[in-house]
């Protein structure tokens, strides 16, 4: 009896085929999520920021029209703890010190004026900037020396 051994495998030519189309697909595909963690890190300080600015305006109407005292370097105490105004308790404000999800810094830089998009920011590690007469505060971008570009995320300064 005549025992037929065929063997069956793929050929070099039809793995390398494989592999460029791969390659092809892979080179399409991950620019698209390699930018995806910057837009994610983009909209959650945009959302940070959002709430920050709602529990200064909470603190500020619950002591009678007072803003934070102490809000400056990385002294975050005023809205991170509970605080009596009136001989009522008050907050936290906040869960936490908050950390800017584009640098990772914590730090505030006090200023007596509004900041445009882009303007430099005088302080190392500064995530924040806050506007002591109105109770507004701005993110920095990815390098903490410049006022994050909230109206245009993809801006380059960002």
């Amino acid at each position: 009896m005549l025992s037929k051994n065929s063997k069956q495998a793929f050929t070099l030519i039809e793995i390398l085929i494989v592999v460029i189309i791969l390659g092809v697909l892979a080179a399409i595909v991950i620019p698209r999520f390699a930018n995806a963690s910057k837009d994610a890190k983009r909209a959650a300080l945009s959302s940070q920021l959002n709430q920050i600015r709602a529990q200064i305006q909470l603190y500020t109407i619950e002591h009678g029209d007072t803003r934070p005292p102490n809000f400056a370097g990385s002294d975050w105490t005023d809205l991170t703890t509970q605080s009596v105004y009136n001989g009522v308790t008050r907050g936290p404000y906040l869960p936490s010190v908050p950390i800017n999800t584009l640098n990772g810094y914590t730090n505030i830089a006090v200023i007596n004026a509004d900041p445009a998009w882009g303007d430099p920011v005088v302080g190392a590690n500064i995530g924040y900037v806050y506007n002591s007469l109105n109770g507004v505060i701005w993110g920095t971008n990815t390098a903490g020396d410049k006022v994050y570009n909230e109206s245009n995320p993809s801006d380059p300064a960002n």
